[in-house]
């Protein structure tokens, strides 16, 4: 089917080091709901995974944890809110955003779907584990390794020489978990929506594909969007 449609050559910009650590802490931080020891939380072992290879300092990781876990002083609860809808030319988007507020994250999701549409496509889409991955060993045989661990499927990833495997969203822990044993480096793993039948790049105009790309760079951009999954294929 082709890689899923993500956000990409996005300029460099200053702060962009810490809209990632922004995005890793709430990550961290809802994920501690369920408890702050990440031996036996498996949402927070992977989110704190996450923030150690994006080279996050140890202080503002644990600062996460205790907020999540309401440990410290400064414990904070965040709300996973998804909203769905479709962009320019009818590409179906899904938008999930972690907020303090909703009250707030609402109103800001109309306004960027004002030249898209909100609607219900969630029918559209398979909630299912994503896991990026990279060989170990240059003959590492990535198909072998997806079967072996039990992923569903998987694909090209964002970057080169990066795999995406698909696992049932019930496996992603296993499934990661099994990975290095098959030769593979695991570089994340997430829970994530993937679209069942996407549209193509390639049948828009190249004036129709920049129209949805500024579209989809402005959901990206909000401050409360942790992920945005569109339908759309290279």
């Amino acid at each position: 089917m082709g890689a899923q449609w993500k956000a990409k050559g996005k300029a460099l910009v200053a702060d962009a080091k810490g809209k990632l650590f922004g995005k890793l802490v709430k990550e961290i931080t809802i994920a501690a709901r369920a408890g702050g020891d990440p031996n036996s939380n498996a949402a927070l072992r992977m989110a704190v995974e996450a923030a150690r290879k994006a080279s996050m300092p140890k202080d503002t990781l644990e600062r996460a944890i205790k907020k999540g876990s309401g440990a410290g002083a400064d414990a904070v609860n965040y709300e996973r809110v998804v909203y769905e809808g479709y962009a320019p030319h009818r590409v179906p988007v899904m938008v999930e955003c972690l907020t303090d507020n909703p009250n707030r994250t609402a109103p800001n999701m109309r306004v960027l779907f004002r030249k898209g549409q909100m609607s219900a496509v969630a029918w559209d889409f398979d909630h299912v584990g994503m896991i990026e991955g990279e060989p170990a060993k240059a003959d590492t045989d990535m198909e072998m390794a997806a079967i072996e661990a039990g992923a569903q499927d998987f694909e090209a990833g964002d970057e080169e020489g990066v795999t995406l495997f698909i696992t049932d969203a019930s496996d992603l822990d296993v499934v990661s978990k099994a990975l290095p044993a098959q030769g593979v480096n695991v570089l994340s793993a997430k829970l994530g929506y993937k679209a069942k039948n996407p549209i193509s790049a390639a049948s828009l105009s190249a004036e129709a594909m920049e129209e949805v790309q500024a579209f989809l760079a402005g959901l990206e951009n909000d401050d409360d969007t942790q992920h945005v999954y569109a339908g759309l294929v290279d």
